[in-house]
């Protein structure tokens, strides 16, 4: 696609086909990915992609603890509850997303099965963990940089045909991950991103997030 077409027509993607995904594939997507800036060239990340059993693995113990009241065990620091701005933007994508899949406010049931989707990953048949390189921490430049990777990782799927969604939940339980996907100690697991090729008959998928106004957040100076 053209880059314009492509960044706007991008959206997540929270139902999969149970296609495989080729592994070829998913080495070109990274292949453009990773021409991502970094700083000073540091290049801090690495990608565990999860497939099969193992991805298996990870969904259902993930989805186990938390279902069964157990605490976020994650390596990176939580921000904590939303207030503000930033919660009535979460508010907003939820309340489009029930919408779109007729799940009533008072109907916990089902809320909760949505919440339990995210702990499974969507039921995406692949995940890519993205972590960093210990030794950079506790400086934020590595983080910045393993977004930088993320969303090129995200846009040259979009591009080859397949939908993503970038989930922490699904992997809250950061020891499970590193313990399924073989992760060293010297790495912190950042996220995930949920990718496949996109059921268009799930209705979630019909959703696209709203934003901002351009002029509600930038400010130009000595022009």
């Amino acid at each position: 696609m053209e880059f314009e077409q492509l960044v706007m027509s991008r959206k997540s993607v929270r139902g999969y086909k149970k296609d495989t995904v080729p592994k070829a594939l998913i080495q070109e997507i990274i292949n453009v990915a990773k021409r991502a800036p970094s700083s000073m060239n540091t290049q801090p990340w690495h990608v565990h992609v999860l497939t099969g059993e193992a991805l298996d693995e990870v969904r259902s113990k993930n989805m186990k603890v938390m279902s069964e009241g157990g605490k976020p065990k994650r390596d990176i620091p939580s921000h904590g509850e939303y207030e503000g701005d930033h919660r009535f933007r979460q508010v907003a994508i939820a309340k489009k997303l029930f919408a779109a899949m007729g799940i009533e406010r008072e109907d916990k049931v089902m809320r909760q099965d949505w919440v339990m989707r995210g702990f499974r990953q969507f039921d995406a048949p692949v995940s890519l963990v993205l972590t960093y390189d210990k030794a950079l921490d506790s400086g934020a430049e590595a983080r910045f940089d393993l977004g930088a990777l993320c969303y090129g990782i995200v846009l040259a799927a979009w591009d080859k045909g397949l939908g993503s969604v970038v989930n922490g939940q699904g992997i809250m339980r950061s020891d499970i991950v590193r313990e399924v996907a073989s992760i060293p100690d010297d790495q912190v697991i950042m996220t995930c991103i949920a990718m496949g090729y996109p059921d268009d008959s799930f209705a979630a998928n019909s959703v696209r997030a709203d934003r901002e106004e351009s002029e509600d957040f930038v400010s130009y100076v000595g022009f």
